[in-house]
């Protein structure tokens, strides 16, 4: 063992772990758990569960192509508009509040709710072409710039970014 941690001291670590692992008796038991230890692991294991967080639902996960396209032409937008939002690559401090209450309601969903899922989208990792540099997300836009990109006329855009009716 000294030899190997003189040899290589930058796997030190690694190496007393491996020693410590090999010297360790082996105890393979095959009996099978008694009623009592089962009920012991049970409970540990429910009351694990009930500490663990559930994790916050995804409101735009469970929405299908067809509920997208309906959200667009309910909010009154192009589908462009509506994709920028599903990816959250709109800044959501520049989206007014009641296009933002609009978007929950017709996404069945709650602004609190909208809120605390907007970070930006996963990036697919099943993405298989040659690139020079790790795919990363974009920088997030205003919402009026996204409106703009798609080519909302500006009346339109003045009454999108309204905050009152």
């Amino acid at each position: 063992m000294e030899r190997y941690l003189r040899l290589y001291p930058e796997y030190a670590g690694e190496l007393i772990d491996l020693s410590r692992e090999l010297s360790r008796e082996s105890c393979e038991d095959v009996a099978p758990l008694s009623a009592a230890d089962q009920a012991l692991i049970d409970a540990a294991w429910s009351q694990h569960a009930k500490a663990v967080p559930a994790a916050a639902a995804d409101p735009f996960a469970a929405l299908t192509v067809d509920d997208w396209r309906t959200i667009a032409q309910r909010l009154d937008v192009p589908r462009q508009v509506v994709t920028a939002l599903r990816e959250r690559r709109v800044s959501l401090v520049s989206i007014p509040r009641r296009f933002l209450t609009i978007l929950a309601e017709a996404m069945r969903s709650s602004v609190a709710q909208l809120e605390s899922s907007w970070e930006p989208a996963p990036l697919l990792v099943a993405r298989s072409y040659k690139a020079d540099n790790k795919p990363a997300a974009g920088e997030q836009v205003t919402f009026e710039q996204v409106l703009i990109d798609a080519g909302v006329p500006a009346e339109k855009r003045a009454r999108l970014l309204a905050e009152a009716d």
